[in-house]
């Protein structure tokens, strides 16, 4: 067949995975909210466990992970201070972030617990020899392991579970530290795209009747997405997110046409230029592209091995439901599709 390029007519939705029309968005926020919430229920009946422990940073995912667990607490008739909430500061966490964390802890009713693991990993840099003036993956990556180790056996001490708080977007992108914050013993955010997790704590906070929490709720939504493991410049974030792997609202919109509709790469890519005309230009999402199913192949790895989770949506990333792929599998012919673009 002779091929020829056409004329698209159809209308692609820059965020596929959140409704445009606000009651339709708000309808869903509530379901979704329910979803998690019930799915950590049954996990709970399930285990007979009467506690929680949640790392809470002052971040996005975070407080919707602490806002679903207080959810659920109140569902299973638990009194919300058996949560632990704990703030773990280290080398990168700004004044902003942490006030923010605790206030949240606090409002919700929560147990607020402070462990500050500079000295222990510090100890560990010593231990393994890494120059703590050496901000690499290592240094990083020692910050989100150890504050694991510190749930894990918080959990242990109180007889509860460790709450995940990462979310669908960073699993598509391996944004996680391996047997770090990749790790948990039940993980409510993993079916939710960064784009809805921004308009679910939005929805709570339109609807909570608390103007404190709301109030904070709409800071935490208005502070940067960074993961906070390098120092702060004058006090302010250092490590934003996006900066490093790209728009989470491109990302977001590639995982959706790949997985849910199936569209190969220069498709994904004619869409995408069609959705962001005039937001983002081609070149600057074909790069991201690139990076996404650069990321999206080597990094199956840390999805084959995660937690349970509540699937929430039409696309989800488990190894155990929707995405049965190899932690070897290539992305060669995705990635020469795009360079002839």
């Amino acid at each position: 067949m002779e091929q020829e390029e056409t004329i698209v007519e159809r209308q692609f939705s820059a965020r596929p995975f959140v409704p445009d029309q606000t009651g339709e968005r708000e309808k869903r926020c509530e379901e979704i909210l329910s979803i998690q919430s019930y799915g950590l229920k049954k996990r709970y009946e399930h285990t007979g466990c009467q506690s929680a422990v949640i790392g809470i940073s002052g971040g996005l995912d975070s407080t919707l992970a602490l806002l679903v667990t207080a959810r659920t607490f109140d569902l299973l008739g638990l009194e919300r201070n058996k949560i632990t909430s704990v703030t773990m500061p280290c080398f990168g966490t700004t004044d902003r972030t942490y006030d923010n964390a605790c206030k949240l802890a606090k409002l919700l009713g929560t147990t607020l617990r402070e462990v500050d693991v500079r000295e222990a990993v510090n100890t560990h840099f010593r231990d393994i020899g890494q120059d703590a003036d050496c901000h690499d993956i290592t240094y990083e990556n020692g910050q989100a392991r150890e504050r694991t180790q510190v749930l894990m056996d918080i959990a242990n001490q109180t007889g509860g579970l460790v709450i995940g708080t990462g979310d669908m977007s960073e699993l598509a992108l391996g944004w996680a530290t391996y047997n770090g914050d990749h790790m948990s013993m039940y993980g409510v955010n993993v079916g939710v795209p960064k784009t809805l997790v921004s308009h679910l704590v939005r929805y709570y906070a339109d609807t909570c009747g608390d103007e404190a929490l709301r109030e904070l709720l709409m800071d935490v939504l208005d502070t940067p997405v960074s993961p906070e493991l390098l120092p702060p410049v004058d006090g302010a974030i250092a490590q934003r997110t996006e900066d490093l792997v790209g728009p989470y609202e491109l990302h977001d919109f590639f995982l959706y046409y790949m997985l849910r509709c199936g569209f190969e790469p220069a498709k994904v890519y004619r869409v995408a230029c069609m959705a962001f005309a005039g937001i983002y230009d081609e070149d600057v999402i074909l790069k991201w592209l690139k990076t996404f199913y650069q990321r999206f192949f080597a990094q199956q790895f840390k999805r084959s091995c995660l937690p349970d989770g509540p699937k929430v949506g039409s696309v989800a990333l488990s190894p155990r439901g929707d995405l049965r792929m190899p932690s070897d599998a290539c992305g060669r012919i995705w990635l020469e599709e795009l360079e002839g673009l």
